[in-house]
């Protein structure tokens, strides 16, 4: 995979992105200006990527975004939708007492959180695990969910049917 470049709504990654070469956008998204957001990051990658990948990027794509960029766009998050949907997931979960840790890679819709799945994992975790073991344990698992996804949709071994994933 060659990665066309890096954008992101947080500048704090910029120096470790450029340190590999990567071109690097940071593009703010606010709620008024969500829609010129939007504009600029397909004016960078609309017609030049096949695929895009979403990271951390905290944010619901439009479904005209969706519609323009004309490629699967991958995102990736905890499993603890919809019980913990919104912000600080890993709190709320700790504050629950959960026993299990998981993520998520699927295709994004326009419906938040509702594509096909491409590839799942959890951890169990014990009530001895401090919110910071959680949060670590759920961000390792990330990585490797979203790393498996992105290989496996890179292979053409994912096919979408029926809103569903089969992956070989």
């Amino acid at each position: 995979m060659d990665v066309e470049c890096v954008i992101s709504n947080h500048d704090d990654a910029r120096v470790d992105v450029e340190g590999f070469g990567i071109d690097f956008h940071h593009i703010p998204v606010t709620r008024a200006e969500k829609p010129q957001a939007e504009a600029r990051t397909l004016a960078l990658l609309a017609g030049r990527v096949d695929v895009v990948i979403l990271a951390r990027y905290m944010q619901v794509l439009s479904a005209d975004f969706l519609e323009q960029i004309g490629c699967p766009v991958i995102n990736i998050h905890h499993s603890f939708l919809p019980a913990f949907a919104g912000a600080d997931p890993y709190r709320r979960a700790f504050d629950r007492g959960v026993k299990l840790i998981g993520a998520t890679a699927h295709y994004a819709t326009a419906e938040l959180d509702a594509g096909p799945i491409i590839e799942q994992d959890v951890q169990r975790v014990g009530h001895g695990y401090t919110l910071d073991d959680l949060l670590r344990v759920g961000r390792d698992l990330e990585r490797l969910v979203l790393a498996r996804a992105v290989r496996s949709h890179l292979d053409d071994r994912v096919l979408v049917h029926e809103g569903r994933t089969i992956v070989f």
